[in-house]
């Protein structure tokens, strides 16, 4: 899993053999908490929120017509034994008006202290809460006890976050994210499916088997056109044709910014890595319409124009260190319960292949033990599978992280999975063909409880609340393989 995963990409421990009710009663706030917070429901805002044991101010941050806090909040490290040790988790509010639905949101990996507003927010013009995932600092506990690092202890921060603020926000909540957030989303919801009204998880990935990818060497044989498919090829090809004299190049570009390789173990390793994210780096993040970007002639094409395209698209300075370092709660979970796709690359000879897609496990450092979970993910899908009860879920054509999507089975209710067309892992209810666009909204709409007649008995009626914000509403993608 590889900056495949990172680009961008937890039974007894199978974060969850706790029953959901029972993790419930363990991280909920005292009811002397709650009452606090609704009887005191004339003060100001950053008062209410500061009045909720274990909040603490770090920021507020100005925009027009919103209260923008940056926020810590004390968790348990462990939420099946709340009182061996705390940690400060950083979350932000966008806050509208506690009359409005909110929208918690988190990417599963840092949270941004920039004021900022998903997709859902605009839709139902709505307050928004944003999570940093714990183990990403600065929201980690020191010491690290890495084996508190699991699906089910993150899906219990959402939990007790959620419980703490519920008597500020107390209209309906919709969770949401993108990507590893979009995983997060659903997670959180297999866990404590009566916390939230809706969910909307965007680019998804569901790696059930961790050791059965075809699904991605399907995806890669007919994604696009061919002669894209061919131009990526033949460059990723040629890179590793070209391994000597590119490393070469690596070696004084690494000696120039200080960059180490001692966690993947080679600048070897790190720059084949970096050659075989390549392709996946490409769909992940660019449009058909970008190949044209592409060196046509690899063969002919100077060292210069491939080591270019290649560190445009993949980068060489992920696999450094200090590329690898800000990401290793992300590898440690892949390692351990998430899961990595594995591919095959039938375009290059194996002679120039040595290492092949690497796991998470080289990808974290050796003192942090690893031990990967079979169970977690088989778990969660069949959940969703047999239980999804206002669940969307929206996927990218051209995305690689859809090749294995979430998918509804006879149980799921009210939910539904859609597949913008052309889009990359970027898609959104926006990038939808019309009649799902519409019905997606509307139902958006309806789960936050602002949908109005008109649209309940015509969702070709629904739009998004609120209009669109340059700054507010503007989508830069992270640019690392990773989900």
């Amino acid at each position: 899993m590889r900056k495949t995963l990172r680009w961008l990409l937890s039974l007894t421990v199978l974060i969850g053999t706790v029953s959901t009710a029972g993790a419930a009663t363990a991280a909920q706030p005292d009811a002397a908490t709650a009452t606090h917070v609704v009887t005191d429901e004339s003060a100001d805002i950053k008062d209410r929120l500061l009045a909720i044991p274990g909040m603490s101010l770090i920021e507020e941050k100005p925009y027009t017509g919103y209260r923008f806090f940056v926020l810590n909040y004390t968790q348990p490290v462990d939420h099946r034994h709340p009182s061996k040790g705390t940690f400060q988790q950083r979350i932000t509010v966008l806050h509208k008006d506690t009359a409005r639905p909110t929208v918690f949101y988190t990417g599963g990996y840092n949270v941004s202290t920039t004021p900022s507003r998903r997709e859902p927010t605009q839709i139902v013009d709505g307050n928004q809460i944003s999570m940093e995932y714990r183990y990403f600092t600065p929201s980690r506990p020191a010491p690290a006890d890495w084996s508190k690092l699991d699906i089910w202890q993150a899906a219990s921060d959402q939990h007790r976050i959620f419980k703490a603020l519920k008597p500020v926000y107390d209209k309906k909540w919709v969770s949401t994210g993108g990507s590893k957030g979009g995983m997060t989303a659903t997670y959180f919801e297999r866990f404590y499916p009566r916390d939230m009204d809706g969910v909307v998880a965007y680019v998804a990935p569901n790696d059930v088997v961790n050791k059965e990818d075809s699904a991605y060497d399907r995806f890669f044989a007919k994604v696009g056109t061919k002669e894209c498919r061919d131009r990526l090829n033949a460059v990723q090809r040629e890179a590793l044709v070209r391994r000597t004299a590119l490393e070469k190049k690596y070696k004084d570009v690494a000696a120039a910014e200080g960059y180490t390789f001692n966690t993947i173990g080679s600048l070897d390793r790190a720059y084949e890595a970096v050659v075989l994210d390549y392709v996946w780096g490409f769909w992940q993040y660019s449009l058909l319409a970008d190949c044209d970007t592409i060196p046509a002639d690899a063969k002919n094409a100077t060292d210069d124009e491939i080591w270019t395209s290649i560190d445009t698209i993949s980068g060489f300075s992920f696999y450094t260190d200090q590329g690898l370092s800000p990401y290793t709660p992300y590898y440690y979970q892949a390692g351990t319960q998430l899961g990595a796709p594995t591919i095959v690359f039938p375009h290059i000879e194996k002679k120039y292949i040595r290492y092949g897609y690497q796991p998470p496990r080289n990808f974290v450092p050796r003192d942090i033990e690893m031990k990967f979970q079979p169970g977690v993910m088989r778990s969660v899908d069949s959940w969703v599978k047999h239980n999804a009860n206002h669940m969307l879920f929206v996927y990218g054509q051209n995305d690689p992280w859809g090749a294995e999507p979430f998918r509804l089975g006879k149980g799921a209710r009210d939910s539904y999975v859609f597949t913008a067309p052309g889009l990359n892992h970027g898609a959104n209810v926006a990038g939808l063909v019309p009649d799902q666009k519409a019905l997606a909204t509307a139902r958006i709409l309806e789960w936050a409880g602002v949908a109005t007649a008109a649209v309940q008995a015509d969702p070709e009626k629904a739009k998004p609340l609120a209009k669109y914000d340059s700054k507010l509403d503007k989508r830069t993608v992270e640019r690392q393989l990773r989900p």
